[in-house]
């Protein structure tokens, strides 16, 4: 088994990752095509593979300048410790030098801390209206998503 880490959102099979997570009790009720969008529309992103096969992920949300946000790191479930995850974020990090980088976990503080993360004294969030009740997240099939092309509004470099 040989793992590999790119950035590139191509070939993926979204309604094959949703059910991945969904396997691995890791899924938030995301459609495969909002699922989709959240990575498309990221700052960065890391993809594990193996062969084919998405085997983790992981995306950041980062303004660039000073703040980033850290989320949906997944690894499958057969493929946790061996550092997977911890390549995965690691790669990410290195794409925001001198900033801020925070996250939410329930269950992998100490994961986190092994990577230099430190408890801040409150973090609070809001949803607006309904949990996913938006139009990303409408029952649209995942290859029929509208989406940026690249330098045309996802922020991704």
């Amino acid at each position: 088994m040989t793992v590999r880490i790119d950035e590139s959102l191509e070939g993926i099979d979204w309604a094959q990752a949703k059910a991945d997570l969904a396997a691995d009790d890791f899924d938030n009720g995301r459609s495969p095509g909002a699922l989709r969008a959240s990575f498309d529309r990221s700052q960065h992103v890391a993809i594990a593979r193996d062969g084919d096969r998405v085997v983790g992920m992981a995306r950041l949300l980062s303004d660039g300048v000073c703040n980033g946000y850290l989320l949906d790191v997944w690894t499958m479930s057969a493929y946790r410790r061996q550092g997977i995850g911890t390549a995965m974020v690691r790669q990410l990090m290195t794409r925001a030098p001198g900033q801020h980088i925070g996250l939410q976990t329930d269950d992998a503080e100490a994961f986190y801390t092994s990577l230099g993360y430190r408890h801040q004294p409150v973090f609070m969030s809001a949803i607006v209206g309904e949990w996913l009740v938006n139009e990303a997240n409408q029952a649209c099939p995942a290859q029929g998503l509208a989406r940026p092309r690249r330098g045309e509004g996802s922020g991704r470099q």
